[in-house]
C-alpha cells in the first residue's frame, strides 16, 4: 500500500511491504525544491516587484507565509538575534546558519532566499555553503564582499574585499549549484567604503561574471538608487533592494520602488523589531500586574495557536501510520 502524507511541509510517501513490519519512507523534497527555485526566478523576473519580508525562524516563517507572501527571505540580522541574542557581527558559523534554513525551509512551501555571508573561507568553502544550502531547501541565495567576519550593511565600520578577491568566490557560488534556476546574487558594499562610483563598478563586474541578481546595499539617497538600476537595467539583470527600518537607505514604497528599476525589496529586519517590542510588552505588562489577564486580546489564544501551527496536520500523520500496522 501507498500513503503519501504532508508532513512539516514536505511529501513523504510511505510503502509498506507486505512481508516485513516496517515502512519505507520515499521523500520528495528534492523535487519540491527544485519547483521552488524555479517559481523564486518567476517571481523576481515578472514585471511586478516582489515584495520579501525576512523571517528569523521557523515560527516567523509560518506567520509571513500564512499572511500570503508570495516568497521569504532568512539573514544573518534576524539569526543573530534569534539563536545567540547578539548583534550581526559575524558570529554565526556556516553550521548554524543553514541548520536554521533547514527548519525555515522544512515550516513552508514557498521559496525563500537566504543569505551566506561572505561564503564562510575561500572557493572550497563558498561551493560546499552553496551545495548545503540547495540541499537544506533554500530557492536561492545572496554572497556579500565584505571582509570576515562581516557586520550588517547599514553599520558603520565595514570593510570590503578587492574584487579580484570577490569574483572567484561568486564563480564558485555559480560553479556549486546543481539546479540551473538556484539563484545566485551578487553583493557589494562597497558604497559604504568606497563611495557610489565604486559601488556601480563592482556591480557592473559581478553582473559580467555571471550573477542573476545584483544587490547593492546601504545606498544613501534615491539618486544613488536610480544611478544603480539605470546600469543594471541596461545589463538587463534583476536588482535588489534592501529596507532596514531606521537604516540608510531611503523608505520608499514598493511601487517606488519598482518604478525606478527594482525587481525585488527585502525587509531584513521588520519581523525582529516587531517581535521583541511584542514579547517587551507583553513582558512589562506580566511583571506590572502578575498575570496576562487583559492582555489577552493582543495574543492568540491557545486554539487559534493550534490552528496556525497546523497540529491537525501532524495528528493526520499519526492516524495514517497506526492505520498501515
Amino acid at each position: 500500500m501507498i500513503l503519501a502524507i504532508p508532513y512539516q511541509k514536505s511529501y513523504f510517501f510511505i510503502v509498506t511491504e507486505p512481508s516485513q513490519s516496517f515502512f519505507k519512507f520515499h521523500s520528495i523534497t528534492e523535487n519540491i525544491t527544485m519547483n521552488k527555485s524555479q517559481i523564486f526566478k518567476n517571481l523576481i523576473t515578472s514585471p511586478e516587484i516582489l515584495v520579501m519580508p525576512c523571517c528569523h525562524d521557523a515560527l516567523s516563517a509560518k506567520v509571513l507565509e500564512q499572511t500570503g507572501f508570495k516568497a521569504i527571505a532568512a539573514a544573518g540580522y534576524g539569526l543573530s538575534g534569534s539563536l545567540l541574542g547578539k548583534p550581526d557581527f559575524g558570529l554565526l558559523t556556516a553550521t548554524e546558519m543553514i541548520n536554521q534554513y533547514r527548519n525555515i525551509c522544512s515550516a513552508v512551501d514557498i521559496p525563500v532566499f537566504v543569505d551566506i555571508d561572505t561564503g564562510y573561507g575561500d572557493v572550497h568553502n563558498v561551493i560546499r555553503t552553496v551545495q548545503e544550502c540547495e540541499k537544506a531547501g533554500v530557492a536561492g541565495l545572496f554572497i556579500e564582499d565584505q571582509v570576515w567576519p562581516k557586520r550588517c550593511g547599514h553599520m558603520k565600520g565595514k570593510k570590503v574585499i578587492t574584487t579580484e578577491e570577490f569574483i572567484p568566490k561568486l564563480k564558485a557560488a555559480l560553479f556549486a549549484r546543481k539546479n540551473k534556476d538556484f539563484i545566485i546574487t551578487a553583493r557589494t558594499d562597497a558604497v559604504g567604503v568606497h563611495g557610489i562610483a565604486e559601488g556601480i563598478r563592482r556591480a557592473k563586474l559581478y553582473a559580467e561574471a555571471g550573477a542573476d541578481m545584483i544587490f547593492v546595499e546601504a545606498l544613501h539617497s534615491l539618486e544613488d538608487m536610480k544611478k544603480v538600476n539605470t546600469v543594471l537595467s541596461r545589463l538587463n539583470i534583476p536588482s535588489m533592494a534592501n529596507i532596514v527600518e531606521g537604516g540608510q537607505t531611503p523608505m520608499l514604497s514598493s511601487k517606488e520602488l519598482q518604478d525606478i528599476g527594482y525587481n525585488l525589496v527585502a525587509y531584513p529586519c521588520s519581523t525582529t523589531f516587531t517581535a521583541v517590542k511584542a514579547i517587551k510588552d507583553m513582558a512589562e505588562f506580566l511583571l506590572k500586574n502578575g498575570t496576562t489577564s487583559g492582555y489577552q486580546d493582543k495574543m492568540l489564544t491557545f486554539n487559534e495557536y493550534y490552528d496556525f501551527i497546523e497540529g491537525d496536520k501532524i495528528r493526520l500523520v499519526e492516524q495514517e501510520l497506526t492505520v498501515c500496522k
